[in-house]
């Protein structure tokens, strides 16, 4: 049980400095929001959309070599369906989004941020402005979640994944990434048993995990 940790086939094609530690201050807040039931709050809500609210206009600056890198791994070894409804979480303004509409036909593409949705292709999914911890949709509605450089809200995702669901979730600069869980902490914050697969591909990690049957 428990998650895999795969072998590395996708070695680092760009290094990129770290420029923060533990104590980023988004990193303290995705540690909470996914560990403490009361960890996400109005304030903190209306802080986090006024931030990437703020950081819309230049978001695209992170379109780098290699960005994708662990994305396409999870999607080739983390055993992900591409059939039913795909969520894509954080999805800002939709650098990621082109990619996963090419492997999900029935992707929604959804961000808290107003600013970073209005910037995003009209075309590649549908987009919805949503609050992750309260997602407008039904129990086990959800066959597949992608969470990409996002906040884990671990009720609620759990709460709207099908009861064979994947969580798909993505760090794209690994340990560097200021929104950074790694695969065994996704587990552990996630309510019940999930086992699944783990693995980095250049600078970035990935998990797909399920319900333990």
């Amino acid at each position: 049980m428990g998650v895999e940790h795969l072998p590395v086939v996708v070695l680092v094609r760009l290094e990129r400095a770290a420029n923060f530690g533990t104590d980023h201050p988004m990193r303290v807040v995705t540690r909470e929001v996914a560990f403490e039931p009361d960890g996400w709050t109005p304030e903190r809500r209306a802080s986090v959309a006024e931030l990437f609210d703020g950081l819309a206009p230049e978001w695209h600056t992170r379109e780098v070599p290699g960005r994708y890198d662990a994305l396409n791994d999870a999607l080739e070894r983390g055993d992900v369906p591409t059939d039913g409804p795909t969520l894509e979480l954080g999805s800002g303004t939709g650098l990621s989004t082109p990619l996963l509409a090419e492997h999900f036909p029935g992707l929604i593409a959804a961000d808290l941020s107003v600013e970073m949705l209005r910037l995003a292709p009209v075309d590649a999914a549908p987009r919805l402005q949503a609050d992750s911890s309260q997602l407008p949709f039904p129990d086990g509605s959800l066959q597949v979640l992608v969470v990409i450089n996002m906040l884990l809200f671990p009720t609620e995702m759990a709460r709207v994944l099908a009861p064979h669901g994947v969580l798909v979730w993505v760090n794209t600069s690994g340990d560097r990434t200021p929104i950074y869980l790694p695969a065994d902490d996704v587990v552990a914050a996630l309510p019940g048993d999930w086992t699944g697969k783990a693995g980095e591909a250049g600078t970035g990690t990935w998990c797909a995990v399920r319900r333990t049957p």
